[in-house]
């Protein structure tokens, strides 16, 4: 004896159909331009070289600051000297 298949009923079958188009329009958004891909690729490759640049600025800067801080309490110690040697009270 045969088994009895019961058929969907009329929703399930919508619903079916709907969730097999869902599918398809996300298979198909999924499979992109290859030339638009390539320009994304190009610009993300273009800004990561711009931010490497920049980085490598900002060392250069920070290295110029220090140097720069270096210099400046070293004049300060010697206006400092200078001062106390001539008996000047400078204001701090």
């Amino acid at each position: 004896m045969r088994p009895k298949y019961r058929s969907l009923p009329p929703f399930a079958a919508l619903a079916s159909g709907r969730a097999a188009l869902l599918g398809m329009t996300v298979l198909l958004a999924a499979c992109g331009n290859p030339r638009s891909e390539a320009a994304v690729a190009q610009a993300l490759n273009d800004a990561a070289t711009e931010i490497n640049g920049l980085k490598s600025d900002l060392a250069d800067l920070q290295g110029q600051m220090d140097s720069l801080r270096t210099i400046l309490a070293k004049h300060d110690t010697t206006i400092s000297r200078m001062a106390e040697a001539n008996h000047i009270p400078i204001a701090r």
